[in-house]
């Protein structure tokens, strides 16, 4: 672990070695500025490192991860060592939240170097059996292609000794019932099985009763918003590629004008680029993160409580209990994976009557995180754009409008009518206006200006919301799959792939994914195709779908009609200084 990785280092992390969790574990929540449990979490964890079946009630939001994975990745260290074959199974009803489970089970076990493949679809099926063939240890997989892997015999359950069932609910109401019962019928004689949901329907707990051995059942109510506690916080979200969240930061900051604010990131690293680029930007920005000592930390708010800086860039941990009257802006640069921190962090606005702004930055993969903190706090998020080259230009001039209107309003002019009276029998009186107006207002914003405002920040996919009901064919209308060793595709991609994919992506057969032959090896980054594309082949930028960048190539995903154009154009130019290979991606 590097050092650009660490969060903070709490005074301890005694909550969590109290339940039972391992050193190392303890040292990563520590890298990740973990505190204290959460409930599902104090709940949850000894009982599933003891090996007992588990059946929790809690929602989304609530800290469900941490609670399965911690105990998952200990149970995992404790063991045997097989290679090859999977050790432990979760399930999850959305390819969204496959991929959120992946991430965060790798990120608590990096310390263990742990393997982690999640699979659904949409993805390329090669990659998942390349990745499969190689050897993993934790499987994330929605139950669809879960399944059709298991009856292609190229998902082994064999040694999976712990399987998850996260948000059982939802993935019974997206028809996966029959998918369940056959993945949980494959399972090995002696294993754990922790289910999660948020209701206890009777189909639930029929699962329960056929499924897990004598489960300790949890309940955890979800911490409620209390009424009118945050409603005079004005809360707008902006879908920000990653490639261009520093631009956009920068943008909206200039448009809000706060007279204070609070901008909250995940990483020490993050902290500190941010605050130095604030500052080059004209602001008066100061860093406060876990590396600080507490003489540094109390300068820091010194000058941040009495106005001399008037943004504070800082880490959930080392903000804590912070009490500061006058914030009008808080920024979620990272959205929270807890909504009860997104309620905590926005609480340090509109205090004492006033009024304050929550603003939070979210990158196209996090849309369910959005909607789940809307879920928790039982209030709308505005998803807005991001302000344009001209909105930002037009309100500069706002500001130059609004600080002549106050300088003549508190008059003392006397002393500057002379220089205009000259110009004045010299040139129009307008022209004479016109000129001290553009000085001003070049004073004014000389800092602010750079390159990054002279371009549009293209706009990302907005939040979509998602039928929580859809018609799915049953098990006996679906087309019947090869038996156990046939091969895997026959003349390409199998038709029932073809229609599961179709089915789990809910997408149309109107984009078409381009190889680019320069990934990360060659310091490719996404805002460099996001530019080459745009302004190569003229696609607006919305336009443009996922991006995903490895070592030595990059897949990206355009319109179907507009995919010749691309290639042509990509072709005809150069990528970070040099000409790459640009074709349709073989899948």
């Amino acid at each position: 672990m590097t050092n650009e990785q660490v969060l903070e280092t709490p005074e301890a992390v005694t909550g969590f070695a109290s339940l039972g969790v391992d050193p190392k574990l303890l040292s990563t929540l520590t890298a990740l500025g973990y505190e204290e449990p959460t409930p599902i979490q104090r709940e949850a964890i000894p009982p599933l490192l003891a090996g007992r079946d588990l059946l929790g009630q809690a929602a989304t939001g609530t800290g469900k991860t941490a609670a399965f994975a911690l105990p998952l990745l200990q149970r995992l260290a404790g063991g045997d060592v097989r290679p090859g074959r999977p050790r432990a199974l979760v399930l999850v009803p959305t390819r969204e939240l496959a991929m959120q489970v992946a991430e965060a089970v790798h990120k608590y076990g990096r310390e263990q170097h742990v393997s982690v493949l999640p699979i659904y679809g949409g993805q390329s099926i090669w990659q998942q059996l390349r990745a499969l063939e190689r050897g993993v240890e934790i499987v994330v997989a929605t139950p669809g292609r879960a399944l059709d892997h298991l009856e292609r015999g190229t998902l082994d359950l064999a040694e999976v000794g712990t399987v998850v069932l996260d948000e059982a609910d939802e993935m019974l109401d997206m028809g996966f019932a029959e998918d369940l019962e056959s993945i949980l019928g494959r399972l090995p004689d002696v294993h754990q099985t922790a289910l999660f949901s948020a209701t206890m329907s009777p189909r639930i707990l029929g699962i329960a009763e056929q499924h897990l051995k004598d489960p300790l059942r949890i309940s955890i109510a979800r911490e409620s918003t209390t009424p009118g506690e945050t409603p005079r916080v004005k809360q707008t979200a902006y879908v920000v590629p990653r490639a261009h969240k520093h631009q956009a930061l920068g943008r909206v900051l200039d448009m809000e004008t706060p007279t204070s604010a609070i901008v909250f990131c995940r990483t020490r690293l993050e902290v500190d680029e941010l605050t130095e680029a604030m500052n080059a930007r004209g602001y008066r920005a100061e860093a406060l993160h876990g590396g600080f000592q507490q003489e540094q930390r109390d300068r820091v708010m010194k000058r941040f409580r009495s106005g001399a800086s008037d943004l504070l860039i800082a880490t959930d941990v080392a903000a804590r209990g912070l009490d500061i009257e006058h914030v009008s802006h808080v920024v979620n640069y990272d959205v929270p994976t807890e909504a009860e921190t997104y309620v905590h962090r926005i609480g340090r606005t509109g205090r004492a009557g006033r009024e304050g702004v929550a603003i939070t930055f979210v990158e196209p993969r996090e849309h369910r995180l959005l909607r789940i903190i809307q879920q928790v706090t039982k209030q709308k998020i505005e998803v807005a754009t991001i302000p344009t080259v001209t909105d930002l230009r037009n309100r500069r001039l706002e500001l130059t409008r609004a600080a002549l209107h106050e300088a003549i309003v508190a008059g003392e002019l006397d002393s500057f009518r002379a220089v205009a009276e000259a110009l004045s029998s010299e040139f129009d009186p307008m022209d004479v206006a016109a000129a001290a107006v553009k000085l001003a207002h070049q004073a004014s914003h000389a800092e602010a200006g750079s390159r990054e405002d002279e371009q549009d920040i293209p706009n990302a996919p907005q939040p979509q919301e998602r039928p929580r009901h859809e018609s799915r064919p049953s098990w006996g209308q679906r087309e019947r799959a090869p038996q156990r060793g046939a091969p895997p595709f026959e003349h390409g991609r199998a038709p029932r792939f073809e229609a599961r994919e179709r089915f789990e992506r809910r997408e149309t057969p109107e984009t078409a994914r381009l190889f680019i032959g320069a990934g990360r090896f060659d310091a490719l980054r996404p805002g460099d195709l996001v530019g080459a594309i745009a302004n190569e082949a003229g696609l607006p930028g919305n336009a443009i779908g996922p991006i995903r960048i490895a070592d030595r190539f990059s897949l990206v995903e355009v319109p179907a009609d507009a995919a010749e154009q691309v290639i042509r154009a990509l072709r005809g130019t150069t990528i970070r200084g040099r000409r790459v290979n640009v074709r349709y991606d073989r899948q």
